[in-house]
């Protein structure tokens, strides 16, 4: 069995360490990080990361968003230092329905969500079968399904993948020679980042029970439902969109805004699938100037 990361060891040089806390709810134990403002109560702002991962890529949005909002960013079920899911709680409705439990936990009350990449799947999942109402940010958000046979061959690969457990271990190892995660993030991405989400990028990227989690993740996602149910979503969504992901191409989310009856988009130039933590001041601004005309923020 594959060693899971340890919050006394690996969890030492991530961002933000004194904003972690660990949530039991079951079996599952999250961990999660939440800044607010000092001495006063604020509206709370959900963060859900993309596919692999975690809440470290929220690093430089965190202490700004935090200045007017209660933000809480979680590490996703197998993902990271959140532990105790099982493999098949990682489909989209499994996932939202994960993450509605932690919401219910803390005794939450989301004036939005922001979502990058897999995780506006998850937002949108919330909205559509439990609920949520208020409105949605998703960045970069991978929410195309493959075209033709690829929708069928792309999940089964990646269920073959993740029951061969050699395969994380071989993906993990190969990345462990000087500079491949970095490689391997840029050429994937399309994102050149800083040094302190690079070594978090390197510590996950490492780490075979994660990688085992992201396949996992991919396995089960089922986009096609997810697409013929986002007509229904009435929800006020902001989509943030770079020009040079290399993860997901500009086309998805022009595809996204005509399937989202309240949808609207915004084209960020010289970025990629990472632009929240390649530029997290242009992604701040494109926010707050979103949420200044749907929520009422803390002292704005």
């Amino acid at each position: 069995m594959t060693r899971a990361l340890d919050w006394d060891r690996e969890g030492l040089l991530w961002p933000h360490r004194e904003a972690s806390q660990f949530v039991s709810i079951g079996r599952a134990k999250w961990h999660v990080q939440r800044m607010a403002p000092k001495g006063r109560a604020a509206p709370q702002l959900l963060l859900l990361h993309g596919t692999g991962g975690s809440c470290h890529s929220w690093r430089g949005l965190l202490p700004s968003l935090a200045k007017h909002y209660d933000v809480i960013a979680p590490d996703l079920p197998r993902h990271a230092f959140t532990t105790g899911h099982p493999p098949e709680a990682l489909s989209i409705p499994a996932m939202a329905h994960a993450v509605l439990q932690l919401i219910h936990a803390l005794k939450l009350a989301p004036v939005a969500i922001i979502g990058h990449s897999a995780g506006v799947a998850v937002a949108l999942q919330l909205a559509f079968a439990h609920g949520y109402a208020g409105p949605i940010i998703g960045l970069n958000a991978a929410l195309r399904p493959f075209p033709g046979l690829a929708a069928q061959i792309f999940p089964a690969f990646a269920k073959l993948l993740f029951v061969n457990p050699l395969v994380p271990r071989i993906f993990s190892r190969s990345l462990r020679r000087s500079g491949e995660a970095e490689r391997f993030l840029i050429k994937s991405t399309g994102s050149q980042i800083d040094e302190e989400g690079m070594a978090c990028y390197e510590v996950l990227f490492q780490n075979p029970r994660h990688a085992k989690g992201a396949l996992a993740m991919m396995a089960n996602w089922d986009l096609p439902r997810l697409n013929e149910r986002m007509p229904k979503i009435v929800n006020e969504v902001l989509l943030i969109h770079s020009d040079l992901d290399k993860a997901i191409p500009l086309a998805s989310a022009h595809h996204a805004k005509r399937l989202l009856p309240s949808a609207q988009l915004e084209v960020l130039h010289g970025l990629g699938h990472l632009a929240h933590e390649e530029s997290p001041a242009r992604i701040l601004e494109l926010i707050e100037d979103f949420l200044a005309d749907q929520v009422v923020a803390d002292d704005c």
